[in-house]
């Protein structure tokens, strides 16, 4: 279920891992090396901090403090954010759940100051996220078959040989035309991403800064969305990930959204 979305809840455009064509001989298609990208391993739960930072064009910064978990129960992969901090959002919390299926990902939001929860419903996932450059779209599970997938092109970005593989969707009332993604041809780890709006043009490019691998899991520690149109992005750090640690499942109701850390 793992595709190239915004986390393990928040990013996601990470390693597969799987042979090397120039080991085996083999040519991938574009299809085949999204799909390496998506069935990358994550483990069966995490936890971390998480600091988002929202820049303005006039270079204003506004942080933002969140604890998330996440838990893949095999035919389902739950995630839940609670922000700690400023005091405007404190409170505040995300839960979302992605399907292996074709079902839709269900995706819930705590306002503290309305003290029940919201559903997003299919209409609100182009709304932002938060104030960030994240759409709750990104925040959910993009599935493998609702794009076609080529292979442009290969080349170098940051001294690392990459296939280019477009995506576009079969919707055409997508909020996204196409994007493209650069894909690592030694691990097949996504290092950039950019989306296209629904005239074709440039919109947002996601830039993956920093990866670590914990208890054998490749982890996105460092990334950033800008949006090149309004010349806005978000950066996100993590840090304190634990792996593997078998936290119950309990954890992700919409009574514990409400009740917080």
């Amino acid at each position: 279920m793992k595709n190239l979305q915004i986390t393990t809840a928040i990013i996601a455009m990470i390693i597969a891992i799987g042979f090397s064509p120039e080991v085996t001989g083999q040519i991938l298609t574009g299809k085949q090396i999204i799909e390496k990208v998506y069935n990358r391993p994550a483990g069966d739960d995490q936890t971390s901090d998480l600091t988002m930072t929202l820049i303005n064009k006039s270079g204003a910064q506004r942080v933002r403090k969140i604890k998330q978990f996440t838990k893949d129960l095999g035919d389902v992969e739950k995630s839940i954010m609670f922000f700690l901090s400023p005091a405007d959002v404190k409170n505040t919390s995300f839960m979302s759940w992605s399907y292996d299926s074709d079902q839709s990902d269900d995706q819930w939001i705590y306002l503290p100051a309305l003290k029940k929860t919201k559903r997003i419903s299919s209409h609100s996932k182009n709304d932002y996220f938060m104030g960030s450059d994240f759409t709750y779209d990104d925040l959910g599970d993009r599935k493998l078959e609702a794009d076609t997938h080529k292979l442009l092109r290969e080349e170098t970005m940051d001294g690392k040989e990459c296939y280019v593989i477009e995506s576009v969707s079969k919707d055409e009332d997508y909020m996204y035309f196409k994007t493209l993604v650069w894909v690592d041809k030694s691990n097949f780890l996504g290092v950039q991403k950019e989306f296209y709006d629904e005239d074709e043009d440039l919109l947002k490019i996601l830039t993956i800064k920093e990866v670590e691998k914990i208890s054998g899991i490749w982890v996105i520690i460092n990334s950033e969305m800008k949006n090149v149109q309004k010349n806005h992005k978000t950066t996100i750090i993590l840090s304190n990930i634990q792996i593997n640690t078998g936290f119950a499942a309990s954890k992700f109701t919409e009574r514990m959204m409400m009740r917080g850390m």
